[in-house]
């Protein structure tokens, strides 16, 4: 995530107050970061992979601004939700994907990339995904700060900061996910 947008912050408020048109001009404000988001995820699926990043962002924008607006609190939720839709888009797509081709052809998702989340091996997005919903029942802020991270590109103090937490917490959560997704992770012999 990005420096705080003095636009993308008003136009934060003026949605939260009702403001029909603030939500075009949140999306504007916001749209640059969250294509580069997008972007950073798709590259790392698999070779051949179809879906391109304004296509994630498009989708995107009808899951944030399709319905009622959100009461987002700050600019730190809105990137959280929008993170969260993100990886629901994703894990979506994966599952349509799987279905055409009856359970062939999985997309793949290096975690070698992911700072402080290394494997040698590559797993999948649903395979993750299965395990981050594991992750949210066993230590659920351990799963959203994963969520931050990863899907969501924020920082530490970002994640501190959406999550309502010390940075350090944020660090013993995300060492303590890492861990266990690794865990959950390694390939069955």
């Amino acid at each position: 995530m990005r420096p705080d947008n003095p636009t993308l912050t008003q136009a934060l408020t003026e949605w939260r107050n009702g403001d029909q048109d603030a939500g075009n001009r949140l999306f504007a404000a916001a749209y640059q970061e969250l294509r580069r988001l997008a972007a950073w995820h798709l590259q790392r699926e698999r070779p051949g992979h179809t879906l391109q990043a304004t296509a994630l962002v498009n989708e995107l924008y009808l899951k944030l601004f399709g319905s009622e607006p959100v009461n987002w609190q700050d600019r730190a939720h809105f990137f959280a939700v929008a993170a969260q839709q993100i990886r629901r888009l994703l894990v979506d797509y994966a599952r349509a994907g799987l279905a055409e081709k009856r359970g062939g052809g999985r997309v793949k998702l290096s975690l070698t990339e992911v700072k402080g989340l290394a494997t040698p091996s590559e797993q999948s997005l649903l395979d993750l995904d299965d395990a981050l919903l594991r992750l949210e029942t066993l230590d659920p802020r351990a799963a959203r700060i994963v969520e931050l991270r990863y899907f969501g590109g924020a920082t530490e103090q970002e994640t501190a900061e959406a999550v309502r937490v010390s940075v350090a917490t944020v660090k013993r959560d995300w060492d303590f996910a890492r861990t266990w997704l690794i865990s959950q992770l390694k390939p069955k012999n």
